[in-house]
């Protein structure tokens, strides 16, 4: 089967840009990785990962380009991991970073699973929107508004009393 695909680079202006390519179930997520780069005019010869995504875009557990983890906290590796292992009608979005200097940040959403074409090569661009601007856009990365009003520091202590702590506690 045939995976369509639309990655949208995550931008804030009124310009979209994406690109809809088409790629073999059973291919990798590197052969994923190697057709976003190309579509979008990158070398991608940069740091890369993919990670799963719900509906509302929330960032999963990551698919990596190389395994930085360490051990016992097992990552998995775009070269080894099959698209349809992956991606399937439950599980349809993705986020794809490039480049984590300049944080190159695409949507990857599958829009529909197909018979394979005679006569066409896989992966296949299949239709180019918009031009990527010179520079990544700018990310603002800000913490999620929280009502609680908590403050670190409340922990009702009287810090001019030590006679109430013990040894640990006063321990630097």
């Amino acid at each position: 089967m045939i995976y369509r695909f639309r990655i949208i680079l995550d931008n804030d202006t009124e310009d979209d840009v994406f690109r809809d390519i088409e790629i073999r179930e059973n291919d990798t997520m590197e052969d994923l990785h190697n057709v976003i780069t190309q579509s979008f005019g990158f070398d991608g010869m940069e740091m890369a990962s993919f990670y799963l995504s719900d509906e509302q875009w929330n960032q999963g557990e990551e698919i990596a380009m190389l395994d930085m983890s360490e051990a016992g906290n097992e990552v998995k590796m775009m070269s080894t991991t099959i698209i349809k292992d992956l991606i399937h009608e439950a599980s349809t979005r993705l986020i794809y970073l490039y480049d984590f200097l300049n944080m190159w940040t695409f949507y990857v959403e599958l829009g529909e699973i197909v018979e394979e074409a005679e006569g066409t090569d896989y992966p296949n661009l299949m239709f180019v929107h918009g031009q990527i601007p010179d520079e990544a856009p700018e990310k603002t990365f800000e913490a999620e508004e929280d009502d609680d009003d908590y403050n670190e520091f409340e922990d009702d202590l009287d810090i001019d009393d030590y006679s109430d702590l013990d040894f640990d506690e006063n321990w630097n």
